[in-house]
């Protein structure tokens, strides 16, 4: 069996290291989707997709590598649209991971199973306040795996976010 999860990952924090880990335990496959792939830096896109893959890549374990495979998810301006054109990039599966109303009612109209995912701290674990933590020099490393630190502090995390 074939699973889906999407995300922004901006950046991958310990909420989604959980989802990944909920979610591949679920199937043999995970198809991991970094939404809005095909968006330019800004402020609540700072990181490319290229970026968040390594970000994960260096967060999970090769247990979790050896079940994923990323594939990067343009954002498109119409939703039906959205899952065709997924269809188009990964690879067929039954199973969608997801929160979001819109997606369980887009998916229910198919043969595609919707498991909601458990949130992990959700008050603190958002990609919003962590990039909010980091740009105003609070304390945010505790909130990612240890592989995105290094990757936000190669890229030089903290400047980008406070010029974007």
């Amino acid at each position: 069996m074939n699973g889906l999860l999407i995300g922004r990952f901006q950046p991958f924090h310990l909420g989604h290291l959980e989802a990944l880990k909920f979610a591949s335990s679920k199937v043999d496959n995970l198809w991991l989707g970094l939404g809005s792939s095909n968006k330019s830096i800004e402020k609540s896109n700072p990181f490319s997709a290229e970026e968040r893959k390594k970000m994960i890549l260096s967060s999970i374990d090769d247990s979790i590598k050896n079940k994923i495979t990323i594939y990067f998810i343009p954002d498109v301006d119409n939703h039906v649209k959205w899952i065709e054109k997924i269809d188009t990039i990964v690879p067929k599966f039954d199973t969608v991971f997801s929160n979001d109303p819109l997606t369980d009612h887009l998916y229910s109209k198919r043969t595609v199973r919707v498991i909601p995912i458990p949130f992990l701290k959700r008050d603190q674990l958002s990609g919003t306040r962590i990039r909010d933590l980091i740009k105003s020099d609070q304390k945010w490393d505790d909130l990612v795996p240890s592989g995105t630190k290094h990757v936000l502090e190669n890229l030089d995390g903290k400047n980008r976010l406070k010029i974007l």
